[in-house]
């Protein structure tokens, strides 16, 4: 069954709510220059007042390795996922310093093909030379929407149809990908891309929110209703 990661959660209510429907992951939003920024001491709630069987993820970007490591032990979390520049040997580098750390990467994809320039088999091929530098590095990919100068939280869908050609070129070349989807997923479309992309994982933000910085507990339901089909 795919498994749901609930993001931009900013307090304990959501993460009760989130967890209580039947969320798999929590994201928690570390990202200096993020509308959905928590405090350390929130993010610690948040993370303690989760049960055993929803796991918590903290989300950084281009955040110093050693920040990262003090803050995962601080926080005694196993799951982060890097949403912005991080390198392949940043990931290692990572990995070494915490051998429990599993590291979801962000890949993020381009909404569509608009540079006529570019033939499509260069775009995907320059995606899956990029992916395949991280694939014995880090434990998942996250497959999001390209805006330029935007970390993420968008509310953008992208070209569905590059990932999956990025993952057919993939599993051709023997290299077993385990992906997240984000990027403008909401209860309506949700159905739409586990069907083209078969993820492991689906993660939404802003498509169930009724603030910027609050959940809606009707959209939380209906969207983790679609996926799990209870």
């Amino acid at each position: 069954m795919v498994k749901v990661k609930i993001c931009g959660i900013t307090n304990k209510e959501d993460a009760f709510w989130a967890s209580s429907l039947g969320a798999d992951f929590i994201g928690i939003n570390l990202c200096k220059h993020s509308t959905r920024k928590v405090s350390l001491k929130t993010a610690k709630e948040i993370v303690n007042s989760l049960p055993k069987y929803t796991t918590a993820v903290l989300v950084f970007v281009n955040e110093r390795e050693e920040d990262i490591v003090k803050i995962v032990n601080k926080l005694n979390v196993q799951y982060v996922q890097l949403h912005g520049d991080e390198t392949e040997e940043f990931c290692s580098q990572l990995k070494m310093k915490i051998p429990t750390i599993k590291i979801i990467k962000v890949i993020k994809i381009v909404s569509d093909f608009t540079d006529e320039n570019l033939e499509k088999s260069t775009i995907i091929n320059d995606y899956v030379e990029k992916i395949k530098n991280f694939v014995s590095k880090v434990d998942y990919i996250l497959f999001d929407t390209y805006i330029d100068n935007k970390e993420g939280g968008t509310g953008k869908v992208f070209d569905w149809n590059i990932s999956k050609l990025v993952k057919e070129t993939l599993e051709k070349q023997n290299f077993k990908l385990q992906f997240f989807v984000a990027g403008g997923l909401n209860s309506e479309n949700v159905s739409k891309v586990i069907e083209v992309l078969e993820p492991f994982a689906v993660d939404v933000s802003s498509g169930i929110e009724r603030l910027p910085r609050r959940k809606d507990f009707e959209q939380m339901k209906n969207f983790i209703r679609k996926v799990k089909g209870s």
